[in-house]
């Protein structure tokens, strides 16, 4: 419990002194603050379905893991996919 306690004081004195604090599951205010939009249009984006969202309770939450994946779909960012030459792959076994 007391470590618990020290992380919120630690999060609260980095809040205080102007710093963002980003944390995987935000609420509307802070993705908002994140994409650099208002709070009412990222409210209207999520109730369309437009933004990945979900509700927890009566409130929408926001995972910044698939905020960052939809804003790199959005603009045409493609990830590093490596690609494995088939002649170098092992030969997997037939089930008998």
């Amino acid at each position: 419990m007391q470590e618990i306690r020290g992380e919120m004081e630690t999060d609260m004195a980095g809040a205080a002194q102007g710093q963002v604090v980003l944390r995987e599951v935000m609420d509307i205010r802070q993705a908002a603050s994140y994409l650099g939009i208002s709070g009412d249009t990222l409210y209207r984006y999520a109730s369309e379905g437009f933004v990945p969202a979900f509700k927890l309770g009566n409130r929408w939450r926001f995972r910044k893991s698939l905020l960052d994946s939809w804003m790199d779909e959005k603009s045409g960012v493609t990830p590093a996919v490596e690609t494995v030459d088939a002649s170098k792959k092992k030969p997997v076994a037939r089930a008998r």
